[in-house]
C-alpha cells in the first residue's frame, strides 16, 4: 500500500493555503459576508483549510462575471476553444499525482481510483469535446 504525504506537508506534491477565496471573473475574491467554513478531510477527520462560504450575493457576482464573459467566448474561434480544452487535458495529465492526492484529501476516495479512472476519464472528456468542437461546422451563437 502506498502512503502519500498529507497536502501541505514538506514531502507532498500538493501545497495547501490556509484559506481559499471564491474565484470569480478570473480573480480570487473574498466572500460577500466574509464567512468561511472549515474544510474537513475524511482521511483524518481534521480541518485542513478554510473555504469561502458563498451566499446569494456571491452567486450573483459569479453569474454577472459569467454573463460578461459570454460575448468574448462567443467570438472565440472553434479552433481556439478546442485548443483551450486540449491544454486543460495536458495540465491534468502533467499533474496526475498531485491532483489525485488533493482529490483524496478532499473526499476520501482512494488515490489509486482517481489515478486509474477519474482523472484519465476527465482528460478523455476534455479531448473528446475538443475533437467535437473541431468537427463543428457552424459558429456558436
Amino acid at each position: 500500500m502506498t502512503i502519500h504525504a498529507a497536502p501541505g506537508s514538506p514531502d507532498s506534491p500538493v501545497a495547501v493555503a490556509s484559506r481559499y477565496e471564491h474565484f470569480i471573473g478570473g480573480e480570487w475574491v473574498p466572500p460577500a459576508k466574509g464567512e468561511y467554513f472549515a474544510n474537513v478531510t475524511p482521511v483524518t477527520g481534521a480541518a485542513f483549510t478554510e473555504i469561502a462560504r458563498g451566499t446569494e450575493a456571491d452567486v450573483e457576482k459569479a453569474l454577472d462575471a459569467a454573463h460578461g464573459a459570454k460575448h468574448g467566448w462567443a467570438r472565440t474561434s472553434v479552433a481556439e476553444r478546442a485548443d483551450i480544452l486540449n491544454k486543460i487535458a495536458d495540465r491534468i495529465e502533467a499533474n496526475l499525482p498531485a491532483l489525485a492526492i488533493a482529490e483524496t484529501w478532499e473526499n476520501g476516495k482512494p488515490v489509486r481510483e482517481t489515478l486509474a479512472a477519474d482523472l484519465p476519464l476527465a482528460v478523455d472528456h476534455f479531448r473528446y469535446f475538443a475533437g467535437a468542437l473541431r468537427a463543428q461546422e457552424a459558429r456558436c451563437r
